[in-house]
């Protein structure tokens, strides 16, 4: 089966952000490549963006990878308000929700405090520090694999 990892974009800020995702999920870094390992003469990178990530990826869980880069100043810029897709994550328990809530939402703002809601499930949603969305649900009819 296709496996759906995120891939989410930053403005020069995206190691920092990264950082912060794995304090709160734990882990280690599959691969981390900044713009300065990819320098050719055909691909001529600026002192102030060689250290910029092109690639980065954390596991997640058993099966996820979060990817992510920085968009080279050639590219423009990312506009942080818009409205993105949210980032969704089942967890298997109440308390895995309430860990990743609570850690990822740190500094962030919430949309909806995470509690039953009415369709049965452990819910709540939030943008976290750097404008990303998140939805983090523990549903137990579910357990975690939707």
């Amino acid at each position: 089966m296709a496996l759906i990892n995120p891939h989410i974009n930053f403005n020069g800020n995206a190691e920092e952000a990264f950082e912060f995702y794995k304090a709160a999920f734990g882990g280690e870094f599959l691969k981390i490549v900044r713009f300065k390992d990819l320098e050719s003469p055909e691909f001529q990178v600026s002192k102030k963006e060689e250290n910029k990530i092109m690639h980065i990826a954390l596991p997640i869980g058993k099966s996820n990878v979060l990817i992510g880069n920085d968009v080279p100043e050639f590219l423009g810029r990312v506009n942080e308000n818009e409205n993105r897709s949210k980032i969704s994550i089942s967890t298997e328990n109440k308390e895995e929700a309430n860990q990743l809530y609570y850690a990822l939402s740190a500094g962030g703002k919430i949309e909806m405090p995470i509690s039953d809601s009415p369709w049965g499930s452990y819910f709540g949603m939030f943008r976290d520090k750097y404008g990303i969305e998140w939805i983090i649900e523990f549903d137990p009819k579910y357990n975690g694999r939707i």
